[in-house]
Order: C-alpha cells, then structure tokens, then sequence
C-alpha cells in the first residue's frame, strides 16, 4: 500500500480505491441529468465516476437550448486516457448524437474488457432531439452488439424497431426485438406506459416511476430472452424527474462493477432511481431533477432509506438469492438462479 505525504509531511497509508465507472455521454449545463448525473449516481453508490464528454449541451428545466458534439478524435482521447492508465469495471454510455460518435464509441468499448451499459438516448423529456436519425442503424449494428445491458424506454424502442408498446405484452416483442439487435440482456423501462403521448425522457433522461395518470406502478421488464424478470415499483406523483434514465444505467453500471449479476444489479439500481424520483425537487421554471442524494437525506425525509425508496412496493419473488424484488416470471427457465454478466 503506497504512503501518501499528509500536510504535516508525515506519511500515511492511501486508502484502497473505490471500484471505477465510466461514462461516456453528453454534458447537462442544469446538471439533472447527461454526466451530471452519471457521476452522482456513481458517486451515490459508492463508485468512482470518471467521463469521456461526448457533446455539451446548452439546457435547463425548461428544455435543451443548444446541442454541439465533440471530435472524434476529443473522444477517442478522453477514452484511451482513463481505460489505459486508471482502468474500468463498467462502462455506462449515454447521449451519442451522431454516427461517427456511436461507431468511434462502440470500437473502443468492443476492446475493453469491462460489463457495458447502454442507454440509446435518442429524445430529451422535452422532445429535443439527442441523436441524429443517420446513426440509429449504427445503434442498431454497432453499438447494442457490445451491450451487456441495454435500457431503452418506450419511445426509444419505436425508434430502434418500430414496435409501439401499448401494454406489458407488448413489453416483450418490443425486448425480443431489441435482443436481436444483440445485446445480453435488455431493460424495457415501462415507466411511461399508458401516460399518452410526449412521454419521452431523456436529456440525458429516462424513466422508472415518475408521475402521470394511467397506472398506479412503474413496470419494466429485464429479460435476456430465457430469463425474465418484472420490476415494480409505485408510480410516484411528483413531476420532477429530470434524469431518471441517466440515473438508472448508471447506478446498474455502478453494481455490475461491483461483481452483481445482471438481475441484482437491475434490481438494486430500480430501488435507487425510485428513491430519487419520489424526492425529486423542483428547480427553475420546469421540470426538475430527480435527487441523486436522497440515500443521504433520507433520514430527514422519511426516517428511513428503505422507505424513501417505497421499496415495499416492488413486487418481490422466492428463489433469487440475496435480492428481494424482483419478481420472476413463472415457467421461465432459469429464473430461480440469474446469471452472472
């Protein structure tokens, strides 16, 4: 263990390292959501964030006033600077914008040897375009294949496969359809189901439970095509949920590289994005953010971290070890035993 010199000039023991996360994604100036919130999440559960900038954008509660991505050759660097010196043990990737950007993205994550996130931003919660309609085929062919974990929400799905999803059967042509495209496993997030149109959430932003009429919970549907497993969690009534699905791939990214399963790892991040949303805040004229630190607020909120959570809503099931929640779908094979990533 190296001796770090303290302001007295004495040496002391440095402290092991925190497990390191990746995210490779575009600047929120609000700071809801994008790397922002990549890296309080990460921070949140106890990882140590680091970022690759792939576009700054110009935005606020309101909507994404400007968008301007980076080189190339911007991004390849900050890439190859932290994989090559510091290391990874996951990569959570975000807002993309354009083809060369996606493929430049996925070369450098097919040779690195570390679990991979994708969430394939595509429209911000306001409708503002984050990806240019050039680079889906190159989502599609070239960046879901290096996925370990892909999580796109329902308007995202239209957009990869032209599947409009309208209940939770639907749910599941619309995973079997993004499976194809090659990822391991695939997170359908639900969270807007029967909340009519405009439901989109990205700016950097996704979905698990924020507000609206229709269902009274947030369903997603994680499966690998043999295994799968249906999270709920209550839909809470609060509008400020700037950032959820930042917030949701990053905290899998998180507990994937702490060496959880794929089913543990999705579990875990649902409980903490729906703690964030229930204590999302509001902030300027709009939409707010969810609360990346609600873990540590909790006990002035609630008196309890498990409660902020609303965790005793989600449905859980016998037979997956060490992870009350998820709940299992009957006659799938393997259910009762997720596999590792």
């Amino acid at each position: 263990m190296t001796a770090a010199p303290t302001a007295s000039g004495a040496a002391t023991a440095s402290a092991p390292a925190p497990i390191r996360v990746l995210t490779v994604a575009g600047s929120d100036s609000g700071g809801g959501a994008g790397i922002q919130a990549d890296l309080k999440t990460m921070l949140a559960l106890g990882a140590h964030g680091m970022s690759v900038v792939t576009a700054v954008t110009a935005q606020n509660s309101l909507g994404v006033q400007g968008a301007w991505e980076l080189p190339v050759e911007a991004v390849r660097a900050q890439y190859r600077s932290v994989v090559d010196d510091i290391g990874v043990q996951a990569v959570k990737t975000g807002m993309l914008a354009s083809p060369e950007l996606v493929e430049c993205v996925a070369e450098l994550l097919a040779g690195t040897d570390a679990p991979v996130v994708v969430d394939p931003v595509g429209v911000s919660k306001h409708g503002d375009a984050l990806l240019a309609a050039s680079a889906l085929d190159s989502v599609r062919t070239k960046l879901l294949p290096t996925a370990t974990v892909a999580t796109p929400n329902l308007d995202e799905v239209a957009q990869l496969t032209g599947i409009q999803v309208e209940s939770e059967d639907g749910m599941r042509r619309a995973a079997a359809a993004v499976l194809a495209y090659g990822p391991r496993w695939v997170v359908i997030k639900g969270g807007h189901l029967g909340l009519g149109p405009g439901r989109g959430e990205h700016a950097g932003h996704g979905s698990s439970s924020g507000s609206g009429s229709g269902s009274s919970e947030a369903v997603d549907l994680l499966t690998d095509g043999s295994e799968e497993y249906w999270l709920r969690a209550p839909r809470h009534d609060n509008r400020h949920t700037h950032g959820t699905g930042c917030t949701l791939a990053s905290a899998i990214a998180a507990q994937l590289a702490k060496g959880q399963s794929v089913p543990e790892a999705v579990h875990a991040a649902k409980e903490y994005v729906t703690g964030a949303i229930a204590a999302g805040f509001a902030l300027g004229g709009g939409i707010g953010p969810v609360d990346h630190g609600w873990m540590f607020r909790a006990g002035e909120r609630t008196g309890s971290v498990m409660g902020a959570a609303g965790a005793s809503g989600i449905e859980g099931a016998e037979g997956i070890d060490g992870i009350d929640g998820i709940e299992g779908a009957d006659g799938v094979d393997g259910a009762d035993s997720p596999a590792r990533p």
